[in-house]
């Protein structure tokens, strides 16, 4: 009969188990759940079979000890290994116990097993009289799928399962549903950056919040642990992430904008963009009474600032031509030739308060080296274009500024997203799936001088030089694709030639090419590559060479952009020279600073081609921000129109570590690192 209710047994796990993926293990006392097999067995249906009960054999303990409490989940429901009929009266009583006794236990685990070990089909015993007796015992066949051949351990890969589950049902109970649908919302709008890469999981989480909260008590915990396994990890970790964070905050009742600029400094800390603002038309129709109640429709329209707007009360520095355009003369001069960065290795370095009080005043002339790191750093001034406006804005003045804005995430910034380190000696990263066309695989290698190879099948190890390959992207899909090599450690570096490269690991018809980057000394060399590429292909980025006594240096690459590119129509790493010096506004006629204070140093020749926000509204007086989701509106509206002889050139924070090259003339004749 044994026989007959086995068959049935695997027949009834062979069904469970199709269309499953993952197979889930209730919470049991497994010594108990033997005990009710053997205690659950008819009056005289496990009797003494020579010096123990019939149905007591070690090989069966073992399976239902291993296998006993496994259970899949159908419809929300949890269906356990013994759920089935026997048409017999001997083992029906028997598995009903079982059944009952496992599905009373909440999940516990995923089902994991390594390989078949616990179960044995059948053996045979020797008897006395020489012949053998074939005993049968517990056993199914279980597919492939379920056997895990990782090299984690069991308990490893059962914690990470848990550890999912458990953040997966924190997010569906601690982010409300009103967060999801006003993010959805502002992702809809194109209002929220980086916010399209979030929609089709966010969505999906939508989906399931609503799913999840209509469920019983009783069967929330089986959701999670059913959606959990199948949904991935950007779902189910969704509170952990930097979307997360904006919807926490949503849900605790922060205000909404506040939430939205505190999820963009996560997700882009150094090149922050604004948000669209959400508003209604009763909002607008308020705003607009208060504007013009106020006196401040003339104070909407914005315009770049030029020479003849400033008085020479707020001027810290004048070179002689600018001078004499303030009179009414204005000379046009010519750009300096390249410089090599080198050159300033070793220039004083003198900070900007020492430099405006006792450098300033004895200075004729003043010429900025524009490095392509300070891109950032370019800004414009802001005029009304009514200048007998009112000031809209917390100082006694309608100017305001901004700066470069429309820059996309460097490199840099994304290999440190992904997590990579960015602050060692000597970086190599490459970059490709700019336009979500390219979904090569490519990889990062670095030569050293003694032989051994940085590459993928070392990834996250650091080797004796203290290189390492951090970042290492194998199938971009819809997202930029960084991957980078870092060393940490000059002192453990050899000397000798570094030869970086991109090796085409993987060619899947991608067109667009590669970006790469060398970083040392604080300045980075960028390259780009943009051949069609072959399976197989390495393609040398450049050879570094490095000597204790002479430090890095590019001996050998393809083509780099730090010779010079065009911005604001000016030529990197050149000197532009410098046609005022003044504070923001802010700081203007010798008001009590309100915010912080910043360098205008503005440059002949420098030209805004981009079309900022007229103003923001972190720079309105307090009786404007009633309606502050409107003026934000208002003021990406009301863009400044392109003028020429604008004033623009680079702007520092004082909050901010920054430097830049100076070159002097007059009684101060010299070149100096300006340190911010």
């Amino acid at each position: 009969m044994f026989i007959q209710f086995k068959k049935k047994l695997q027949k009834h796990v062979a069904e469970m188990l199709q269309d499953q993926q993952v197979l889930f293990v209730t919470d049991v006392d497994k010594d108990k759940l033997w005990e009710i097999y053997l205690e659950s067995f008819p009056s005289d249906t496990n009797e003494i079979f020579r010096e123990r009960r019939e149905h007591d054999c070690s090989c069966c303990r073992h399976f239902i000890k291993s296998f006993g409490n496994v259970v899949v989940i159908k419809d929300n429901e949890i269906m356990s290994i013994w759920n089935f009929n026997t048409d017999n009266s001997q083992y029906q009583p028997v598995i009903d116990v079982l059944n009952d006794y496992v599905i009373s236990k909440p999940i516990k685990d995923v089902f994991i097993i390594k390989d078949l070990s616990f179960q044995t089909d059948h053996n045979f015993e020797q008897l006395n009289d020489g012949t053998a007796k074939r005993w049968d015992h517990f056993s199914v066949d279980l597919s492939k799928r379920f056997i895990n051949k990782s090299a984690d351990t069991i308990d490893t890969i059962k914690g990470k399962y848990r550890d999912t589950k458990s953040v997966f049902k924190r997010s569906l109970e601690e982010i409300s549903n009103v967060a999801i649908a006003t993010v959805l919302e502002l992702i809809a709008q194109k209002s929220l950056y980086k916010g399209e890469e979030w929609e089709g999981a966010l969505t999906e989480f939508f989906i399931l919040h609503n799913a999840y909260h209509i469920q019983e008590n009783k069967n929330k915990d089986i959701f999670c642990w059913i959606k959990s396994v199948g949904v991935g990890g950007a779902i189910a970790k969704i509170k952990n992430h930097s979307i997360g964070v904006l919807l926490l905050d949503i849900t605790s009742g922060m205000d909404l904008n506040e939430a939205v600029k505190r999820y963009e400094k996560i997700v882009a800390p150094i090149n922050y963009k604004r948000p669209k603002e959400i508003f209604t038309k009763k909002m607008i129709e308020q705003a607009e009474k208060t504007i013009t109640e106020l006196g401040f429709l003339d104070s909407l329209g914005r315009r770049y600032a030029n020479i003849d707007d400033i008085t020479i009360n707020n001027i810290l520095f004048a070179n002689k031509d600018t001078t004499k355009k303030l009179g009414g003369i204005f000379q046009e001069l010519k750009q300096e030739a390249i410089t090599n960065i080198k050159n300033f290795d070793r220039v004083e370095e003198v900070n900007i308060e020492t430099f405006v009080k006792d450098i300033l005043p004895k200075v004729s002339n003043i010429e900025l080296y524009l490095e392509n790191k300070l891109e950032p750093n370019l800004v414009s001034l802001v005029a009304p274009q009514n200048n007998d406006s009112k000031t809209m804005f917390k100082w006694n003045n309608n100017f305001s500024w901004a700066y470069n804005g429309n820059i996309t995430d460097s490199m840099k910034q994304m290999v440190k997203a992904l997590g990579g380190n960015v602050d060692g000696v000597l970086r190599f990263s490459i970059q490709w799936n700019e336009k979500f066309d390219n979904q090569n695989d490519f990889d990062a290698h670095c030569y050293e001088p003694n032989g051994n190879i940085i590459s993928y099948p070392k990834k996250a190890i650091r080797q004796p030089s203290s290189g390492m390959l951090d970042v290492d992207i194998i199938t971009p899909g819809n997202k930029v694709a960084v991957e980078n090599i870092i060393y940490t450690d000059i002192n453990a570096m050899p000397e000798g030639i570094y030869d970086f490269l991109t090796y085409v690991y993987s060619y899947r018809e991608g067109k667009t090419g590669f970006c790469a980057e060398i970083e040392f000394d604080n300045q980075i060399y960028t390259f780009e590559y943009r051949k069609n590429v072959r399976q197989g292909e390495k393609i040398k980025v450049a050879k570094v060479k490095y000597t204790k006594t002479g430090g890095f240096k590019i001996i050998e690459s393809l083509q780099s952009n730090l010779q010079s590119k065009t911005i604001w129509k000016l030529n990197t790493n050149n000197f532009h020279t410098v046609s005022t010096i003044m504070f923001s506004p802010n700081y203007w006629d010798q008001q009590k600073g309100i915010g912080h204070k910043h360098y205008f140093f503005m440059l002949n020749g420098c030209s805004n081609e981009t079309a900022p926000n007229g103003f923001f509204n972190e720079f309105l007086k307090e009786d404007l921000l009633e309606h502050k989701r409107v003026f934000a509106a208002l003021g990406s509206k009301m863009r400044v129109k392109q003028s020429n002889n604008q004033l623009s050139g680079l702007g520092f924070s004082s909050t901010q570590r920054n430097s830049v090259i100076c070159k002097l003339s007059g009684n101060f004749a010299r070149t100096i690192k300006l340190i911010f």
